[in-house]
């Protein structure tokens, strides 16, 4: 599977309570000494107007805000696939 980069929004698996949705990628590529996680800020589409909050248009992307409050580290298997960035 190809290590995603920084700036990359992928489709994550958060778990039942926090759904599939887009993440953009915020941890650099990992090499293989290191463990295959990834650090993501995810998408809402319930943004709240917070100083935390960026918005960044993508035609793939439903109206929201990436939530810097939001910050996951996921296993390598948990994300899904890429959209273009």
């Amino acid at each position: 599977m190809a290590n995603p980069e920084r700036g990359e929004v992928w489709v994550v698996d958060l778990g039942y309570a926090a759904k599939t949705r887009p993440g953009v990628v915020f941890s650099v590529e990992f090499l293989d000494q290191d463990r295959a996680v990834v650090t993501l800020i995810s998408h809402t589409t319930s943004a709240r107007g917070s100083r935390f909050e960026v918005v960044i248009p993508k035609p793939f992307l439903e109206e929201g805000a990436f939530d810097g409050q939001n910050i996951v580290t996921v296993p390598e298997s948990t994300y899904s696939g890429n959209w273009a960035s």
